[in-house]
């Protein structure tokens, strides 16, 4: 899945911060504090680096009390989110929306409350990097969230197997070859045939990075299915299956056991890394391969952005002057920056982007890189938001991804076309 499995080996991305009221029924502002508080709950999966914060805030504002829900994974929060916006009960003052589900909310924008209305009047889109402003924007131009991390790409690389391989390691070198998708796949070929090992971890992480770049994913912005009518997706369907069919994938399915294992067997040279995926690499490679791993900001065709998430106000909320200010207070650039210290969810407030203790920061286990230099370069890369309509998650986790792996398995790559054609006419339906 593009959100849940990845962030619970990753411990390092923001997927979503919610905050509402404890008890769904009628309870009323002063529920549960007996002190005349206004008593707001959030619910976060996975890791936000929000605890400490919301304590702060609790000291700030005694007026209001904060209860945390948390949830370990974001595929079941999702599911409930859907659930009780359809239901129009049982929602929280602020709800967590990670990237990869925001499309199925954005659809629904009369259910939410607009940003621009009722939230503090100094914030303003303006904090944001423009792309992520525009990503948490609906079309009819409600800001439903406030944006939180963001999951800027570059690529990782094996230095040692490069040079097994008698391929150049040299950060020059290296940027070259990852310079686009042309030079991508040709130094695989190369590294292939000297090694007779695979280039990268699996031919569905590579397609899905090659996706994002379009200006339109798995839908047009008319809410047509769009895999037959673009050509670039079919340009890029044929592009990585070529390069499977040639011995480029290790044929890995992400997260799974074999995929972890095979960050510290050196199964692939490279990988396509999002900045939390820093923290994926480090843990399943191992202390013994320290130093092999190394990050270049340097991504195929430019750069592009996997993962992330919003914080949004929905209209069920009993306080939502109240939680709109807390839903900014916790995305505002101090305290990105202090999420990031604690969990690695990386900033997408331009702000915080240009902090020093950002930019200072390193990652001993890439040797020393300044890790937030990096991202923050390839975060300023992300031209525009692209537009995914509602089901295009559910067309990259149930339709192409499975028709890659049947590819890998043997599959003629036409055939493999056709099953991710008809599996999406089915999601679309």
């Amino acid at each position: 899945m593009r959100s849940n499995q990845r962030r619970v080996f990753a411990g390092a991305i923001a997927l979503a911060a919610a905050v509402g009221l404890t008890a769904c029924g009628d309870s009323g502002a002063d529920s549960g504090s007996g002190s005349g508080q206004i008593e707001l709950s959030i619910g976060t999966f996975t890791e936000f680096g929000y605890e400490d914060l919301l304590k702060e805030y609790e000291d700030l504002h005694p007026n209001i009390k904060i209860v945390h829900h948390k949830t370990g994974q974001g595929g079941p929060y999702h599911q409930q989110l859907l659930t009780k916006l359809a239901a129009n009960s049982g929602l929280e003052d602020v709800v967590a929306i990670e990237e990869g589900h925001l499309p199925d909310v954005l659809d629904k924008p009369h259910l939410f409350n607009n940003l621009a209305e009722i939230g503090p009047e100094d914030v303003k889109p303006e904090r944001w990097l423009d792309w992520k402003y525009q990503a948490g924007t609906a079309k009819d131009g409600t800001w439903v969230g406030y944006g939180t991390d963001i999951g800027p790409l570059a690529m990782c690389y094996r230095k040692d197997l490069l040079d097994a391989a008698k391929m150049p390691s040299d950060e020059a070198s290296v940027k070259a070859m990852f310079e686009s998708w042309d030079s991508y796949f040709a130094a695989g070929d190369q590294y292939v045939k000297a090694t007779g090992k695979a280039w990268f971890d699996s031919a569905s992480q590579i397609f899905n990075a090659m996706q994002n770049q379009l200006d339109e994913g798995y839908l047009t912005k008319d809410g047509e299915l769009a895999l037959e009518s673009n050509k670039d997706i079919k340009a890029n369907w044929d592009q990585v299956t070529a390069a499977a069919k040639g011995g480029q994938t290790a044929k890995l399915v992400a997260f799974s056991p074999e995929w972890n294992a095979g960050f510290k067997q050196g199964a692939f040279a490279t990988k396509t890394c999002p900045s939390w995926m820093l923290g994926v690499v480090k843990e399943q490679a191992g202390p013994e391969n320290a130093g092999k791993w190394a990050v270049t900001d340097a991504f195929p065709n430019g750069g592009g952005n996997w993962g992330g998430s919003f914080l949004a106000v929905p209209k069920q909320s009993e306080h939502p002057k109240e939680a709109a200010e807390l839903a900014a207070w916790l995305t505002a650039p101090e305290q990105q920056i202090k999420a990031f210290e604690k969990t690695g969810n990386f900033p997408s407030q331009v702000e915080a982007l240009d902090s020093p203790e950002l930019l200072a920061s390193t990652n001993d286990y890439f040797g020393d890189v300044q890790v937030g230099q990096l991202f923050a370069t390839m975060a300023k890369k992300v031209g525009k938001a692209q537009y995914k309509g509602p089901g295009d998650g559910k067309i990259q986790e149930n339709a192409t991804s499975p028709a890659l792996q049947a590819v890998e398995q043997g599959k003629s790559p036409e055939e493999g076309w056709r099953q991710a054609v008809d599996a999406a006419k089915k999601i679309v339906k």
